[in-house]
C-alpha cells in the first residue's frame, strides 16, 4: 500500500517526470516508416530548410547552417538542421523530441526504445555525450539524430500565443546576428493587462500543480532545501503593476544577444510599443534592458523561463511529427532540473560515501 503522499508522487510523476506521449503506446503503426520519412517530415515542418546527410554544409547554401562562437579556442560549434547521424534506411521504432541532448536523455532514449531523436538545441561530440564521441554513445543504442534550432525558429506563433498575443512580425537574426530573435505583436482581446499575461501563463502551465509537485517531492524525500527550475523563476513583472494597460508587445530573448541598442532601434521604428515581454532566458531587475525600458517608458514582464520550450517548441513540434508520421510513438522528453545541498543529498550511506571519495581527493 502507498501512503497519500507516496500515491500523489506517482501520480503527478506521470505529468512532469520523464516522459510525455503525444500519441497513445497502444496506438498500433500502420506502416514501417524509416528515418528517410522523418527527414522528409522535417522538411515539411521547416519548410524546406533542413538538410540531408549526404549534403556537405560547408558546400550546399544553407543560410541555417550557423557557427556559434564566444571566440573561446576549440569551443565553437555548428548548427547543422536536419539529420546529422544516422541511417537513412534504418526502421523508427519510436521517437523522442528533446531540447537539449545530454547523458540522461541518451540513457532515457536507451530504455525507451526510442531510436530517432529529435532535439532543438544543436549538440556536438564531447559535450552532449557524456564527454565521448556521438558515435560511440549512440551506437550503443542505434540512435539516429535530427537537430533543427534555427530551422525551426519563426515556424509557428505558439509562443507569442502563450503570452497572450498575436504575431505580426518576426525577425529571427535581428540586427544581422544570427539567432537574435525577436517578435512583434497585438495583444489578444482577452489581454488586457499585465495581470493578464502572468495568469494566462500561470493556467496554461499549470503553475499551481507543478508547485504542489515540489511540496510532495519535497515531503517525500525529507528535503526541505530541494530547489526546481521553473519554480524559481515563475513569469514576474519587473516594470508596471499588474492593471497596467497591454496593446502593442515586443518579445525578446536575452540570450540570444539581444541588447538595449536593439531595444531603442525598434522602438524608434515602433513608438506604439507599449510592453516588453523577455522569456525564455530572463534578465535581473537592475539589467540595462530594463534600465532601457524604463527609459522609454515601457512595461517589462518575464514570461516562461528556459526549461518550459520542451512545451513551447517541442509540443508543436512533437504533434506535427505525430500528424506526419500517423502511428509512430512520439515521446516529449522532459528534462526537469532540481538542486539540493551537498550537505542533504542522498541518503546516509551516499553522504558517508561522499566524504570518504573526498578524503581521498583532498589528502596532500
Amino acid at each position: 500500500m502507498h501512503t497519500k503522499v507516496e500515491s500523489a508522487i506517482i501520480s503527478l510523476s506521470l505529468l512532469f517526470l520523464g516522459v510525455f506521449a503525444t500519441t497513445g503506446s497502444g496506438l498500433a503503426q500502420e506502416r514501417v516508416y524509416v528515418v528517410r520519412d522523418v527527414l522528409e517530415a522535417m522538411e515539411t515542418i521547416t519548410k524546406g530548410r533542413v538538410m540531408g546527410p549526404d549534403e556537405n554544409p560547408f558546400i550546399t547554401p544553407n543560410r541555417f547552417v550557423v557557427t556559434k562562437s564566444s571566440e573561446i579556442p576549440g569551443k565553437a560549434v555548428t548548427e547543422l538542421p536536419g539529420l546529422v547521424y544516422g541511417k537513412l534506411d534504418a526502421k523508427v521504432e519510436k521517437i523522442g523530441v528533446v531540447m537539449t541532448i545530454n547523458e540522461g536523455v541518451i540513457e532515457l532514449a536507451g530504455g525507451l526504445g526510442v531510436n530517432v531523436l529529435v532535439a532543438h538545441h544543436p549538440f556536438a561530440d564531447a559535450t552532449n555525450f557524456g564527454g565521448v564521441r556521438l558515435r560511440d554513445y549512440c551506437d550503443l543504442y542505434g540512435l539516429n539524430l535530427f537537430e533543427a534550432h534555427e530551422a525551426f525558429h519563426g515556424r509557428h506563433p505558439g509562443i507569442a500565443f502563450l503570452h497572450g498575443y498575436k504575431v505580426q512580425n518576426v525577425s529571427i537574426n535581428y540586427g544581422g546576428d544570427p539567432g537574435n530573435v525577436m517578435f512583434l505583436g497585438k495583444a489578444f482581446p482577452d489581454t488586457k493587462t499585465l495581470g493578464d499575461i502572468l495568469q494566462r501563463l500561470e493556467n496554461i502551465m499549470e503553475g499551481q500543480k507543478r508547485d504542489q509537485f515540489l511540496a510532495l517531492e519535497r515531503e517525500f524525500w525529507g528535503k526541505a532545501d530541494l530547489q526546481e527550475a521553473v519554480a524559481l523563476n515563475k513569469p514576474l513583472i519587473l516594470l508596471g503593476s499588474p492593471d497596467r494597460k497591454v496593446e502593442n508587445i515586443i518579445h525578446i530573448f536575452p540570450h540570444t544577444g539581444f541588447k538595449p541598442e536593439h531595444l531603442e532601434k525598434v522602438y524608434r521604428d515602433n513608438p506604439n510599443l507599449d510592453t516588453v515581454i523577455c522569456s525564455i532566458s530572463r534578465v535581473r531587475p537592475d539589467h540595462a534592458l530594463v534600465q532601457k525600458a524604463a527609459e522609454l517608458g515601457l512595461n517589462f514582464l518575464l514570461g516562461n523561463s528556459h526549461p518550459q520550450e520542451i512545451y513551447e517548441n517541442g509540443m508543436p513540434l512533437g504533434k506535427a511529427l505525430t500528424q506526419l508520421l500517423p502511428g509512430v510513438p512520439v515521446l516529449l522528453l522532459d528534462q526537469r532540473v532540481t538542486a539540493i545541498p551537498v550537505a542533504e543529498a542522498g541518503n546516509a550511506a551516499l553522504q558517508a560515501y561522499g566524504d570518504q571519495m573526498a578524503a581521498i581527493l583532498t589528502a596532500k
